[in-house]
């Protein structure tokens, strides 16, 4: 046991040995390494020193000029001032070399000048290129005459207009008499109270558009209810986004006109997915989802009673009669919408 407790204590310090010593080796290595990485980062950073001030050096190159002029200024008129001298005597000549030799010294300042123009053609071209910016200011006047711009901007006015002054509201209708064609056209749907709300209403000139048809896709509901879903639920600060709506029987009479608060202050609709659309769209909501049933026969004879007196309460269009439209046709195409539902009649929409 003894012996065996000896053997087992020195493998373990064998073991511990040979650990200690890869233990070293592993770490002389790792330092050698990192030796060799800083001394490549010295070399480097020398080698980028030593390229900077070679390459801030050959600054002072640029500046040739002073031997050109040396050059220049002895060669061509001491010739001739030494032929011209031949035949006087030699203080005349000295002097007349000492008058002459200024000269050439004030002569070199263009021959300068050209060298430093000839030497920098990049700077001329920029100011040429500066000089035709009056050049646009040439086709102007040419736009300012021509007379195709200003219907071009009568075309671009929209129909919202404060100067086209507001639509008068159509004649009563005249009183009954004896005689038929004496009596007045009678609405079934369209109450006093409806006719008198929407003659009221200060439409202006080309305000609406289009006349857009929607489902409530409930089936169930009035304008109170709508009123108080898209106010607290949907946070639309005007509330109802559709101007009218018809009921079928549940929660008000079937074909009841319910007019909103949108048609008596003018204000957009909120009932198409496109600002501009909302603002040139009436809306009229059919309560139903018409992808299970198809609206009442009430309902479709109160919309076409309500269509037809807008068009004429509303007026014409540059297009002629205001359009009547499904909201599928009209939402734009970026999103899509099956409102009034697939099981609506659009064969109806024919009959406007």
């Amino acid at each position: 046991m003894i012996a065996s407790r000896a053997l087992l204590r020195s493998v373990a310090v064998v073991r511990f040995r040979i650990w200690l010593a890869t233990a070293l080796a592993f770490g002389a290595l790792v330092a050698g390494l990192l030796c060799a990485q800083v001394n490549e980062e010295k070399r480097r950073d020398q080698s980028d020193e030593a390229e900077a001030h070679s390459a801030s050096t050959p600054k002072p190159k640029k500046s040739p000029t002073p031997k050109a002029k040396r050059h220049h200024t002895p060669t061509p008129k001491p010739k001739t001032a030494n032929k011209k001298s031949g035949a006087k005597k030699s203080a005349k000549s000295k002097s007349a070399q000492n008058e002459e030799t200024p000269k050439p010294r004030k002569t070199p300042t263009p021959q300068a000048e050209e060298e430093r123009a000839a030497s920098e053609p990049t700077a001329t071209p920029l100011r040429a290129l500066a000089v035709p910016t009056p050049a646009p200011s040439q086709p102007k006047p040419a736009r300012a005459g021509s007379a195709g711009s200003q219907p071009q901007v009568v075309i671009e006015k929209s129909g919202i207009e404060e100067d086209q002054g507001f639509e008068p509201p159509p004649s009563p209708p005249p009183r009954r008499g004896f005689w038929p064609w004496s009596r007045s056209v009678s609405y079934r749907y369209l109450t006093s109270s409806v006719i008198d709300a929407i003659r009221r209403a200060p439409v202006k000139r080309r305000r609406w558009q289009f006349i857009v048809v929607h489902n409530s896709g409930t089936r169930q509901g009035n304008a109170r209810v709508f009123d108080y879903y898209h106010k607290h639920v949907r946070r639309m600060q005007n509330g109802l986004a559709y101007h009218f709506v018809i009921g079928n029987g549940t929660s008000t009479g079937n074909g009841q006109i319910e007019i909103g608060d949108r048609w008596r202050r003018q204000i957009n609709g909120g009932h198409v997915h496109s600002d501009y659309l909302n603002n040139i769209s009436l809306g009229i909501c059919l309560v139903g989802d018409f992808n299970r049933d198809q609206p009442t026969r009430a309902q479709l004879d109160a919309c076409e009673e309500l269509i037809r007196f807008l068009r004429e309460r509303c007026g014409k269009t540059e297009r002629g009669p205001i359009p009547v439209k499904p909201h599928r046709d009209i939402n734009p195409p970026r999103w899509p919408t099956d409102c009034p539902g697939d099981a609506f009649p659009y064969s109806w929409f024919r009959r406007f």
